[in-house]
Order: C-alpha cells, then structure tokens, then sequence
C-alpha cells in the first residue's frame, strides 16, 4: 500500500508545501529560467526540455589560484590537472590519520546514542547535522572556493552520507539521483575513512563517463504523467545503464584507497560499490554531496525538488 502511494505525486505536493524554507532556492531560480511552477510541485527533467543546454567550463587559471589547490602536493595536483579528462580526480592524504579516528570514533558514538540510525539499507544519512568535525571537513571555505570552480557556480553542501559496509550499489550516475538544470550542477566527494580494496567494497568508476549525455526518465520511458511519477522500478535504470555500458564497451576502475583518500566525482561520472566479500572487514567512508546554489536542484526519480537542510 505504502509503495503505491509513493508512485503519487501528491504526497510530495503536500510535503514540499510546508517545507518552503527548505524549497526557498529554487523560487528565484525558476523565475530565472522561466519555469512556471510553485516551490512546492513536481519537477523533473521534462519541465526543461525546452531551454537549451548551458556549457559548464572551468577556469583553470582560478583553479590553480586557489589556496586549496596551492597547497596539494605536486601529485595530487596532477590528479586536478586531468579531471577533465577523466571527470574525477583523487587527492592522496587528503586527511590525516589522526582525522580519520576522530570522525570514526563521533559515528560510533552516534550510533550508541541512536542519533544516526541505517536507512535505506546501510546509509548513515547527515551526520554534518550533529558533528561538527564532519560539517566543518563539508564546509570548508578553501575546499567550497575549489569545488565551486569545478562546478562553474556556486558549491554548497547537500548531504552527507557515512558507510560501515560497502553500498555494492551498481553503476549509476548521481544525475539520476540528484539532479540540475543547468546539467552538472553537482559534485560527489568520497573519502576513505579506513583501507579499501576489491575484497571489503571498493568504489569503481568509469573514466571519462561525464562526457556521456546525461540519461535520465525519459532514456528508460519512466516520465510518468500528471499525476504518478514514472512506473518503473529504480531497477529498470539499472538495466538500462548495464546495457548502455556493454554497447559502448566502457570499462570500469577499482579505487583501491588508502586512509584518508578523497575522490571528487562529476555529477554525470559512472560510477558504483564492488561486492563487498570479505565479511569480517568493514569499508568505513564518508560522502559528502555538493550542489549549485546557482541552479534548479531536484531528484529526477521521484520528481521532487531538492530539500536543504542546511
């Protein structure tokens, strides 16, 4: 019944309407682009098929200038140097050991008091809510200054996400998830709060991905109608992608990390969690999301326009 009900734009309706201070930043933004909707309804890719596609470019000249990126060593700033090529970049010891056992040990204590709680399988979901260690790493004004150029916008953490076990989720790009107009209008940001390799659920990505169109309701025929979001299940995404990936002959990396490894993904990367097979081990990380403030932020899925909550 529960499940039904969700297939239902109203419900949304009715939630989004008394959560408009968190709905507040996308109300000028649909003045911007024309898109004449309330803060409170359904959007999705569909309500932009109209306007046309605004390029994302970065300024390496102000990259280079950042304080972020004047302080990596010479290997990671390789690393930023490809990241348009490849649409990720990995940023060895971006945290200290030392860093890491503070962040690990906060999780545990909030797990203890029941503060954070598993949701949707084994996501720990916005601890930047209640430590201020894992919000000040998110918020961080160099990293912000940083992440906002790669977006060409306005960086703003989202969300934050801790893992105990790998996701083992199946290659997916976030766009599908976490959705702008203009496109591209987030960034992932991983980090490895212990050693991870093929046998406790590494993360593997498909270099230079972002390149791809972006595949969204209307690739796997699940736009819904005025009513419903779209009838498929999140499965059907899953099984379009896998033979997206098989026609183009695409192949996968594993990010083997160390303690304290950061990866950075663009928003259309493909990416995903290894079979996590070693039991006895777990693959502590944290993820952090970061959005556009300068663009119309929604989840493509469901349709819903996207809540801050910070």
């Amino acid at each position: 019944m529960f499940k039904q009900v969700r297939n239902y734009k109203l419900p949304y309706v009715l939630y989004n309407f008394f959560n408009k201070r968190k709905l507040r930043h996308n109300i000028s933004l649909y003045k911007k682009y024309g898109i004449r909707k309330s803060y409170f309804s359904s959007i999705s890719s569909k309500d932009f098929s109209h306007l046309p596609p605004v390029e994302r470019k970065i300024d390496h000249e102000k990259l280079m200038a950042t304080l972020f990126y004047k302080n990596l060593s010479e290997e990671n700033k390789v690393s930023v140097d490809n990241y348009d090529v490849n649409g990720y970049l990995i940023l060895k010891n971006y945290l200290s050991s030392d860093v890491v056992d503070q962040i690990n040990n906060e999780i545990n204590n909030l797990m203890k008091e029941g503060t954070l709680k598993f949701r949707y399988g084994n996501k720990l979901m916005f601890a930047i809510h209640y430590s201020e260690i894992i919000k000040n790493i998110g918020n961080d004004k160099n990293l912000i200054d940083f992440l906002s150029i790669l977006l060409d916008g306005q960086a703003k953490l989202f969300q934050s996400i801790n893992f105990i076990k790998g996701s083992q989720q199946k290659t997916h790009s976030d766009s599908i998830h976490m959705t702008t107009y203009p496109l591209g209008g987030l960034l992932g940001v991983w980090i490895a709060l212990e050693d991870v390799d093929e046998n406790n659920g590494a993360l593997h990505y498909i270099p230079q991905t972002h390149k791809l169109p972006y595949f969204l309701n209307s690739d796997y025929d699940n736009e819904g109608d005025r009513l419903k979001i779209g009838k498929k299940s999140y499965k059907a995404y899953e099984e379009f992608l896998e033979n997206k990936i098989k026609e183009l002959g695409l192949k996968k990396e594993i990010f083997k990390a160390q303690k304290g490894d950061l990866l950075i993904w663009h928003a259309n990367i493909l990416h995903g969690g290894e079979p996590h097979l070693d039991k006895n081990r777990t693959r502590k990380s944290l993820v952090y999301h970061f959005f556009d403030e300068n663009s119309i932020c929604y989840h493509e899925v469901t349709q819903r326009p996207a809540l801050f909550e910070l």
